[in-house]
């Protein structure tokens, strides 16, 4: 039962070792240009498109007819991407489904968020999804997102990451005061409220009151034209500033911001573009709001992905309410996110039979969940042993493991909610460590396999 080192497939120097880091270094540069949901969908439609992808609104204003190998896409509120190949076999028989998140845990800046304090500008936070909040603390930070003005413009706000950029941050006690600090438990150390992004210290020179935050205001008025009143209908994301990494000595590893779930995405993407004319259409869904429960218009429970599945049958000329209910019936997804790796730093919370590991490829997690596998989807044996055969076949290296030991903790995906149209559906991502932090690390080699286990899957599947 032993799952070998993927890396023993890959000699230094050969073709496939060199394929390998290059896929990392397209990666790298994907999760460190795109660091929010809109950034991700912005970046992967222009790929998409140039790939021969063409917007399903165009079709529908058109009234043509799809047809087999015919590329579409469609976009959500801007946060959340679906792609389809169409397949030669009828839609009413399934999709192959991969299905991963854009969103990652961070902090949003709140809709009244500058003031000043003893001559000190700050930006009040609210955090997003689950964190260590005293993991966000003394980080050089960046700005992301976008500004919307009343008559509608929209103010695109990127501020941190290019050469020159000013950083922000979140101050902490120093450790010469923080004796009782250092007593709390770890989810008070640091509480939300206290997540306060430092902005600027110079006074508005005329000025008396809150000069510091009239400068910051000036600033902002000159650079990006908003006013204070802005924010109101503003979504900027404060995230850790800087790129992604080579981690380690042999630089087999990569150290960056949100590989939850963006090591999934980007790998979906990229196998989606590998599809010509595939016998089951093949779908990639990329959704918003899975850190915070899948919830609103752009994440899984929204009908989204259902009634584009519904346009793109009837742009074929096969839609009917049945017809669509058989083939999200017969749909085959891999819920595209990832698992804990295991940490020998931390051993005790893992069972080492039942854990995923650096460099054994791809990971499957039957069930996910917590106390008893709580909201957990919990796949098919029969749809495991299918997959088993396509992955063997193919040579993708894969694993299996749970997320964590019994009663140690847990965590959910967006395959429960796919599964409510009786589809077959797994977990099935990249090992992470540092999961949830600014910084996470994961294996090349694994990101690597996960590519090409999805292209077999919507190959075959």
């Amino acid at each position: 039962m032993e799952r070998k080192d993927a890396w023993e497939k890959y000699p230094e120097g050969k073709k496939d070792y060199k394929a390998l880091f290059a896929f990392a270094e397209g990666y790298k540069d994907f999760i460190s240009n795109c660091k929010t949901e809109r950034a991700c969908v912005k970046e992967l439609v222009q790929k998409a498109e140039d790939a021969g992808f063409v917007n399903i609104e165009e079709i529908l204003a058109k009234k043509k007819k799809l047809k087999s190998g015919d590329k579409v896409y469609a976009v959500k509120m801007k946060k959340t991407l679906v792609m389809y190949v169409i397949g030669t076999e009828p839609m009413e028989k399934g999709l192959n489904i991969l299905g991963a998140h854009i969103d990652s845990p961070r902090m949003d800046l709140k809709q009244n968020p500058l003031y000043e304090d003893t001559g000190m500008a700050l930006l009040d936070t609210h955090y997003y999804g689950g964190v260590k909040k005293y993991q966000w603390v003394t980080l050089p930070l960046a700005l992301h997102g976008v500004i919307v003005k009343k008559d509608g413009t929209v103010v695109e706000v990127d501020l941190g990451d290019k050469e020159g950029d000013p950083v922000f941050g979140v101050s902490d006690l120093l450790i010469h005061l923080s004796e009782k600090q250092m007593e709390k438990k770890g989810n008070k150390i640091v509480e939300g409220e206290d997540l306060n992004v430092l902005v600027g210290s110079i006074p508005l020179k005329g000025e008396e009151k809150d000069a510091v935050s009239k400068n910051v205001l000036q600033i902002l008025k000159k650079q990006y034209d908003v006013e204070e009143e802005d924010f109101l209908s503003a979504e900027i994301e404060v995230v850790p500033a800087g790129k992604a990494r080579d981690y380690g000595f042999d630089r087999s590893m990569i150290m960056g911001y949100g590989h939850d779930d963006r090591s999934c995405a980007y790998p979906s993407f990229m196998a989606m573009l590998q599809m010509k004319k595939p016998k089951k259409t093949s779908v990639c869904l990329l959704v918003d709001k899975e850190e915070i429960g899948s919830v609103g218009a752009t994440g899984m429970k929204s009908h989204f992905f259902e009634d584009t599945t519904a346009e793109v049958m009837n742009a074929m000329g096969v839609y009917s309410e049945l017809t669509m209910r058989r083939c999200l019936a017969a749909s085959n997804v891999l819920s595209s996110d990832v698992s804990a790796a295991f940490d020998p730093n931390y051993a005790s919370v893992s069972e080492k039979k039942n854990v995923a590991y650096f460099g054994r490829g791809l990971v499957f997690n039957k069930f996910t969940g917590a106390r008893g596998k709580s909201g957990s989807n919990d796949a098919n044996a029969e749809y495991i042993a299918h997959l088993r055969d396509i992955l063997d076949r193919n040579k993708v290296s894969f694993q299996t493991a749970e997320l964590g030991k019994v009663d140690a903790g847990g965590g959910g995906t967006i395959a429960y909610i796919l599964a409510r149209y009786g589809m077959n559906v797994i977990d099935s991502g990249v090992a992470v460590l540092n999961m949830h932090a600014p910084w996470e690390i994961i294996s090349k080699v694994d990101l690597y396999e996960a590519y090409r286990g999805y292209i077999a899957f919507l190959n075959e599947a």
